[in-house]
């Protein structure tokens, strides 16, 4: 018969189990029992112990990020219960559109951002929907406020785990159309939202969280956006080019830390810029300093206001009317009103007629356009002349004092030694849409192959475009104002920005590894920065617990259920053994009885 020998106990104690019986005197039974079961129950809480809090892997820091792009285009693993969700509601001008971000556990860095990005359905498609017109509409009803956002959420309701809603952050931001508002027709509509979204969805959602930012908070979010998605928040290697960053905080030594890109975006009607300013600024004078406050921004996105690491200091403007749209607009009208001042006095009326144009150097060479302003028709002919045409779009500019900050007031300092920027929308469209050069921006290659396009006949343009020569987005349009807008470029960055010729760190680009980057990834990264601290502490107070607590009965419940069968198994066991030796125990009370029996029968006469 196998037998288990437990050599380990006293010598009073000292027994041998049997897997079939228990041989220890009655009194030390229920003491062996409890041993047993003490020893099964560490055994197993040291496997399980092991493996919960065992030392785990943490993710790495620096990551190759092409595979963290990669992994991030798969459909996302709603099953998994460990990823946290966000939402962001931006509702522009035209259209609100909902977006829904997704991240893992922070890796316990405190130095490490959230990884947070953009959620993708079964079909691998961005969680993205958007509705028109802009919620600016519903001025004048603002209690349909929350009716009309209802679509959106129930869009992100549907693919955020139901099991997750509660701890979901919602935030809905309003631009520009909102801007526009009176601020009471603004409160009006944030009130609405405040007090109907939650009536209908279980998100994290409160009177912060539904605002109306500022076109200064939609530059940085943009700006936190970009770098994000191309790791510049990461801590830097060797190989990495870094500054060293002043921050505004009281006898702090300069953070050597990776170098942050700025972005300069051109629409059709106005232009940002914005960049970090790394170093300390010092004004001119008090009207300087105080113009200096609408510009820049000064942030922390790091999770603990007492670290220093992701302090940033941005500057960031809006220039109006300075769009490559608005622009030629605003040349446009400059062309009608000289001329018709000067026809006053002149006998040559260049321009009113047709076989009389205005030559217009920024239009290609013999390409024939008009101009109507207030009944009053403008004939233009294509000059070509790019060297006259950035000649004529640099009063444009509106420089005071060398720069071409909002009034000429304060623009931050750039150091072109150590800078990088990245150049959207119209920067990428007149480079590559005609000129097909987009990427790095080289001034001396850039600017003679604008002259080039300028000097060729407009029949030779039509026919390139017609043959396909141009990239898919060229049309008409383009043909007609890449001479003019590819001159507007060039003095914008090299005139306005003051950006040297001679400059190699601007790439210009329409997408960021193969996605288009909105400002509202900037937002929930700028919004969520402190939900790392939160987790950390939480870590912090479950290691400051014994071993013995992070892991017992009540948040085990699997280790609880075996410590269960366990006892029940031994109690099964003592019960089985009772039953044996009570069994033995009426065996030999009735061999007694029939010795008493056959005793009591030889003594009967």
């Amino acid at each position: 018969m196998a037998r288990i020998t437990l050599s380990c106990l006293p010598a009073s104690w000292y027994c041998s189990v049997s897997l079939l019986s228990l041989g220890c005197a009655p009194r030390q039974r229920l003491l062996l029992l409890m041993l047993l079961f003490i020893i099964s129950a560490l055994l197993v809480l040291g496997t399980y112990q092991r493996e919960l809090w065992g030392p785990q892997q943490r993710p790495r820091t620096q990551i190759n990020k092409y595979l963290s792009i990669a992994e991030s285009m798969e459909a996302t693993d709603v099953l998994n219960p460990a990823l946290n969700y966000g939402i962001v509601v931006d509702c522009g001008s035209s259209g609100s559109r909902v977006f829904v971000y997704y991240w893992p556990p922070h890796n316990g860095n405190p130095h490490t951002l959230l990884d947070i990005r953009q959620m993708r359905d079964h079909n691998h498609k961005p969680v993205v929907k958007k509705i028109k017109p802009g919620i600016s509409t519903l001025a004048k009803t603002p209690t349909q406020a929350s009716d009309y956002l209802h679509p959106l959420l129930s869009f992100a309701a549907a693919h955020v785990p139901e099991n997750k809603h509660k701890e979901t952050p919602l935030y809905i931001l309003c631009t520009a159309g909102m801007r526009l508002l009176p601020e009471s027709q603004q409160a009006a509509i944030l009130e609405d939202l405040v007090t109907d979204v939650p009536l209908d969805f279980d998100f994290l959602f409160s009177r912060s969280h539904a605002e109306v930012i500022s076109g200064k908070q939609e530059g940085v979010y943009a700006w936190i956006g970009i770098n994000f998605v191309l790791g510049r928040f990461d801590h830097a290697d060797e190989e990495d080019a870094t500054v060293e960053v002043t921050t505004g905080s009281q006898n702090q030594q300069p953070i050597s830390r990776r170098r942050t890109v700025g972005i300069m975006d051109m629409g059709g009607a106005s232009l940002q810029i914005a960049y970090e300013v790394p170093s300390a600024i010092t004004f001119n004078s008090p009207q300087e300093e105080e113009a200096a406050k609408s510009v820049l921004a000064e942030f922390n996105l790091g999770c603990d206001v007492e670290h220093t690491q992701h302090v940033y200091r941005v500057y960031v403007t809006t220039f109006l009317g300075f769009g490559g749209n608005m622009a030629r607009q605003r040349y446009e009208d400059q062309l009608v009103n000289n001329t018709l001042a000067k026809n006053r006095f002149l006998t040559t009326q260049a321009g009113l007629s047709e076989d009389k144009p205005y030559l217009d150097p920024c239009l290609p060479v013999s390409l024939t356009d008009t101009v109507v302003r207030d009944n009053r028709t403008l004939y233009l002919r294509g000059q070509g002349d790019w060297t006259r045409c950035q000649d004529a779009v640099r009063p444009f500019m509106g420089l005071h004092n060398g720069t071409m900050s909002p009034g000429g007031v304060y623009q931050a300092p750039i150091n072109f030694s150590n800078s990088e920027f990245y150049g959207f929308s119209e920067f990428y469209y007149c480079m590559e849409d005609v000129l097909r050069m987009g990427g790095q921006y080289n001034s001396e290659k850039y600017s003679r192959a604008a002259m080039d396009y300028c000097s060729t006949k407009w029949s030779t343009l039509k026919e390139r475009l017609d043959n396909k020569l141009f990239s898919q987005q060229a049309d008409i349009s383009r043909l007609k104002y890449q001479c003019f807008k590819s001159a507007w470029m060039y003095e914008v960055l090299h005139s306005g920005f003051r950006f040297p010729t001679n400059y190699l760190n601007l790439k210009t680009a329409q997408l960021v590894y193969d996605k288009e980057v909105q400002w509202t990834l900037g937002a929930i990264l700028f919004k969520t920065r402190f939900l790392p601290l939160r987790d950390l502490q939480q870590e912090t107070l479950r290691q400051s617990h014994p071993s013995w607590l992070r892991s017992s009965f009540v948040y085990n419940h699997h280790l609880f259920s075996f410590c269960i069968l366990v006892v029940v198994l031994a109690i099964l066991l003592y019960i089985l053994r009772l039953r044996r030796i009570h069994q033995r125990e009426l065996r030999q009370a009735e061999v007694l009885n029939l010795l008493w029996a056959e005793e009591g029968e030889a003594l009967l006469p």
